[in-house]
């Protein structure tokens, strides 16, 4: 991960809102041949012990969980939105354009969880998603039996994280009005660009 003090300066409360805001991860792992994998899914993020971790489920007999289960050091990148600045807002114009992003990579320790865990935690996962308490398709309203069949076929992990890195790349070492003018580009852009003008503004407190 790129690294530098303009944009590695988040408190780790605005890092674990951002998170759980970008909660659809990329679990990267390295297999028995040496191969890289990785998996993507919805991750669940809580603290026990002031220790933080990383909740999840993947399907059983794939590359990639046999790659956790062989090497348990792994990484979780979290990605928000992102944009590409065109040096002509710069001074002088013909310089290096460049990418504003958000991203986090949580390193750490992964173990698989066993049957009830995974259960409490396919519960927990889709309560927080539906975000509804009356939904029909909450755990409550499933049958037991149709619960266990789909289980077979997942397994419930966790990651200890070990470490945090984060970059929040928004032109922060750009003068003011440099900003401005970025902001006022990416709103009028795409649904990505004007994603990533919010993301600028509360980045910089406009």
């Amino acid at each position: 991960m790129y690294i530098n003090n303009h944009f590695s300066v988040a408190e780790q409360a605005d890092i674990l809102a951002f998170m759980q805001s970008n909660s659809f991860a990329t679990i990267c792992g390295i297999g028995e041949d040496g191969a890289p994998v990785a998996t993507h899914v919805p991750v669940m993020i809580s603290f026990r012990e002031n220790k933080l971790f990383l909740q999840a489920h993947i399907m059983r007999k794939q590359a990639h969980t046999d790659a956790f289960e062989h090497n348990d050091k792994v990484m979780a990148i979290f990605n928000g939105p992102h944009a590409y600045i065109s040096a002509k807002h710069y001074e002088p114009q013909n310089t290096a354009s460049t990418w504003n992003y958000s991203a986090v990579h949580a390193k750490g320790i992964i173990r698989f969880l066993g049957d009830t865990e995974l259960y409490t935690m396919l519960k927990n996962l889709t309560a927080q998603f539906e975000q509804d308490p009356a939904s029909p398709s909450l755990m409550q309203h499933m049958s037991e039996d149709y619960i266990l069949s789909n289980m077979k076929a997942i397994v419930a992990f966790e990651i200890e994280v070990t470490q945090l890195q984060h970059v929040f790349k928004w032109s922060q070492n750009k003068p003011s009005h440099i900003q401005d003018n970025i902001i006022q580009t990416l709103a009028k852009g795409s649904l990505e660009e004007q994603l990533a003008a919010e993301e600028m503004k509360k980045r910089l407190n406009k």
